[in-house]
């Protein structure tokens, strides 16, 4: 009897170590996957604009008054951050969009904007939400000049008053894509992982063909 208990004990042992030795392995190949795997950025769907036009000329009045001119940053670049009370994922990337705009506040405006509505309704979004810090405009022409079709959707402004990038944002991951295209050039990361991929492709026909 005691013998068998230590054979079934030794037994335990073995696939315990072997069911670790797995994970271990396993864990390893989803990091070579996660390295090979393009990062995912905000999707741009403008067919309006695109990255190094000039953003459209407005100036708009915020729902407590004060002055946005699109494009006069006054020398800081500008996010726009088009959200809806009645958005829930804009209601859980408000958080990030304040932490981006508190870190990087030395060239960074955020601006929030709606296409409109109720004022009255925002105002009190825009309270319950703690927003007061940032200018928040209702402009049916501001979301029709940057093509905004879906929420939420962010443009980010260069200190040029040129498009840098833009797209839908449904995360982190994708706000801070926007600032990751604008230093690499590019409308998007997808924009970027295409121009690669091409890049990629061509290098090996030339190869194929040496």
């Amino acid at each position: 009897m005691i013998e068998a208990l230590v054979v079934s004990q030794i037994l335990l042992a073995v696939l315990v170590l072997g069911l670790g030795v797995m994970c271990f392995a396993l864990a390893r190949q989803i990091g070579v996957l996660h390295e090979r795997i393009a990062p995912a950025g905000a999707l741009s769907v403008n067919q309006r604009l695109k990255v190094g036009d000039a953003a459209p000329p407005l100036s708009l009045t915020a729902i407590d008054g004060r002055a946005v001119k699109v494009g006069g940053g006054e020398g800081k670049s500008q996010l726009f951050f088009f959200l809806s009370p009645d958005c829930p994922i804009c209601k859980t990337l408000l958080p990030i969009v304040q932490s981006i705009a508190r870190a990087e506040r030395d060239w960074l405006s955020v601006i929030l904007a709606s296409d409109g509505g109720d004022a009255d309704r925002h105002r009190e979004f825009q309270a319950r939400e703690k927003l007061a810090e940032f200018p928040y405009v209702l402009s049916e022409p501001l979301g029709r000049s940057f093509g905004v079709g879906k929420l939420p959707y962010a443009v980010l402004v260069d200190d040029a008053g040129k498009v840098a990038s833009m797209g839908l944002v449904n995360s982190r991951e994708h706000l801070e894509s926007l600032f990751e295209a604008k230093e690499r050039g590019v409308a998007s990361l997808q924009e970027f992982a295409a121009r690669r991929a091409g890049e990629a492709e061509h290098d090996q026909r030339r190869r194929i063909g040496a």
